[in-house]
């Protein structure tokens, strides 16, 4: 496996052999060059622009002086690659829309712009002086010592050759011995030039590209692909339903239909018993999955919309449910199935623990939210851990769980005596501002 970056290519003994030091000398070099012309630019973009902000003429230098660290990062990026093999990756998301008002105004509002001008600004006080020194520690002044019989044989005569402008030699022997010092001493200065460019590039990808992203962009991205999966979990329970419905459910009523015609025509006895008996047990299976299916994603929901499965959920109930839901049209799927499986576990609840005489479902859409409300007149007591009524229950963390997923939320309200009030907020749209939905 080839190495990636200097750290991991200095643990291994060919290091001195390798493009290693050179591609390090390289990534210093570039960066004294980069940061001193980043120096100049800054200097002369903010003098220039506080001279001429009088005459409104400055303000665009100012403005091109705050927005600096953006081009300076992308090269930055570039240069990285000397150094660093790991994708190194723009934080900056495109703008909406196209426009340079609309582009400034997204970059404006970035943390990661902020961040890479504070990194430009670094560069240019800071990293390229250092650049320059490593440089000329570990590469310089080891080569110049290395040139010392070089330089007394051309430079000095054969006579003498000053090391480093420090000391003067004046023997060959002496001047051999400073020549192997300094081939030991840029041996070296290569192992400090991968430790310079390493820890450089470290810093440089911890200001503008650090390897786990943005955490803003993180969260957004965590919030799509959450929705994302919501969307195609419901279109999931959509295509079983249709499955079931088309599929088996039909297999069933054909089948009851037959044994019910073999019944009427086969003569009384113990096959006509029979019969009797296998059209009952078909006849149960039938009504079973059709209440499967419906559990699963109700066909009234997706033909009609949530005011229609509401009112439908509430005609099943076995306690008596007023109805007091409009809306604008039909919602997004997942928000009208997180709305209706929240109503029918309430609903539920309510017939096996409350103890009410009558319940209540009311809500609508105001201000992009849905809101529902499921009230009774029962004993109270309910606990969101449980969703039950004084006694244990399924449970409504599921549903809450489900509910958070579309940024919504699900409270309960329910002290003991009664009554119990179940409330949810999910922020959505209308999918077509149309007639109420049938």
């Amino acid at each position: 496996m080839q190495p990636r970056n200097p750290w991991q290519a200095m643990a291994r003994p060919g290091y001195l052999l390798s493009s290693w030091p050179w591609r390090s000398a390289g990534y210093l070099l570039t960066g004294v060059v980069t940061g001193a012309a980043v120096l100049v630019g800054l200097v002369v973009s903010v003098a220039a622009g506080g001279a001429l902000a009088l005459v409104v003429v400055g303000l665009p230098l100012l403005g091109a002086a705050a927005l600096a660290g953006i081009p300076v990062a992308r090269l930055e990026r570039l240069r990285l690659r000397l150094v660093d093999r790991d994708p190194v990756h723009d934080l900056h998301r495109p703008p909406g829309a196209p426009g340079l008002r609309v582009w400034l105004t997204a970059r404006v509002r970035e943390r990661a712009t902020w961040r890479e001008l504070g990194h430009a600004l670094l560069c240019a006080g800071l990293l390229w002086p250092v650049d320059a020194l490593a440089l000329t520690v570990a590469l310089l002044l080891p080569l110049g010592a290395v040139a010392t019989p070089l330089l007394m044989a051309t430079v000095g005569g054969g006579r003498e050759a000053k090391v480093l402008k420090l000391w003067t030699v004046t023997t060959w022997p002496v001047a051999l011995g400073v020549a192997v010092l300094g081939l030991l001493l840029t041996a070296l200065g290569a192992y400090a030039l991968g430790v310079a460019a390493g820890a450089r590039a470290g810093l440089t990808r911890l200001l503008i590209a650090p390897r786990d992203g943005d955490p803003d962009a993180r969260v957004v991205e965590l919030a799509r692909s959450r929705v994302r999966l919501v969307d195609a979990f419901e279109a999931e329970r959509r295509r079983i339903e249709r499955d079931l419905h088309d599929g088996a459910q039909q297999r069933l009523v054909a089948l009851t239909m037959t044994l019910g015609l073999a019944r009427l025509d086969a003569p009384p006895g113990p096959l006509a018993d029979q019969l009797a008996k296998a059209h009952e047990e078909a006849d149960g299976a039938l009504r079973e999955l059709r209440e499967l299916v419906h559990g699963i994603h109700p066909k009234v929901l997706t033909d009609y919309g949530l005011e229609a499965a509401v009112a439908d959920a509430a005609d099943r109930s076995a306690v008596p449910v007023d109805v007091e839901l409009e809306l604008p049209g039909r919602l997004p799927g997942a928000v009208e199935s997180a709305a209706y499986f929240v109503v029918c576990e309430a609903l539920a609840n309510v017939a096996r623990h409350s103890g009410a005489r009558r319940a209540r479902v009311s809500g609508g859409h105001r201000d992009g939210r849905l809101f529902l409300e499921v009230s009774d007149d029962g004993r109270g007591g309910a606990r969101a851990g449980t969703g039950a009524e004084g006694a244990g229950g399924s449970g409504l963390t599921g549903l809450a769980d489900r509910v958070s997923v579309l940024d919504g939320r699900l409270s309960l309200s329910s002290p003991a005596g009664g009554p119990t009030l179940l409330r949810v907020e999910i922020p959505c749209a209308p999918c077509e501002l149309t007639e109420p939905s049938a």
